[in-house]
C-alpha cells in the first residue's frame, strides 16, 4: 500500500486515494457495533452486539468487499455519504474527526506507525464483542458498550 507521509494532515477526504481512505481506519471495529438511538433523547448508544459479519478476533470484517451485499443495511462509508453518516460513527473514528476538522487521536496507527497502538489504547472491540446472531434485537439493550 502506497500512501503519501502524514496525508491525513493537509489532504481533503475527498482527495486521498482509495490506499489512503483505507488507511484511515484504526481497526477498532466500533463501526461494526449495532447502535441504538432514543427515541426521546436522540442519544446514540453504541453496544456490543456485533454485526453478523464482524470478526472478534481480528476486529475486520469477514467479508468486507461484499458486505453491502451480504448485510444490506451496511453502510458503505464515503466522501459523499460520511457528511449523513458521520454521528454514526465512534467519536474516535479517524473519518470523523477528519470530517469535523479535528486532528487523529495520538493513538491512531497512522501516528504511531504501529498497528497494535489501537489495542494498546483500549479503544479495539477485539474480543469484547457478541454476534448479533446470538441475541435478539429487543434485548440488545441489555448490551450497551460500557467503557
Amino acid at each position: 500500500m502506497t500512501v503519501r507521509d502524514r496525508f491525513w494532515e493537509d489532504i481533503p477526504l475527498r482527495q486521498m486515494t482509495n490506499e489512503e481512505w483505507e488507511a484511515l481506519c484504526d481497526g477498532c471495529g466500533r463501526c461494526c457495533l449495532n447502535k441504538l438511538e432514543d427515541i426521546d433523547t436522540d442519544e446514540l448508544i453504541f453496544t456490543r452486539v456485533a454485526c453478523r459479519l464482524f470478526d472478534d478476533t481480528t476486529c475486520r470484517c469477514a467479508n468486507y468487499a461484499e458486505r453491502k451485499r451480504i448485510v444490506p443495511e451496511c453502510v458503505v462509508l464515503t466522501p459523499d455519504t460520511l457528511k449523513d453518516i458521520a454521528y454514526w460513527m465512534p467519536e474516535t473514528c479517524a473519518y470523523r474527526l477528519l470530517h469535523d476538522g479535528q486532528r487523529l487521536p495520538d493513538w491512531h496507527p497512522l501516528v504511531t506507525g504501529d498497528p497494535a497502538s489501537t489495542l494498546a489504547s483500549g479503544i479495539s472491540m477485539l474480543g469484547r464483542t457478541v454476534p448479533e446472531h446470538a441475541i435478539p434485537v429487543e434485548d440488545w439493550e441489555d448490551y450497551p458498550l460500557d467503557d
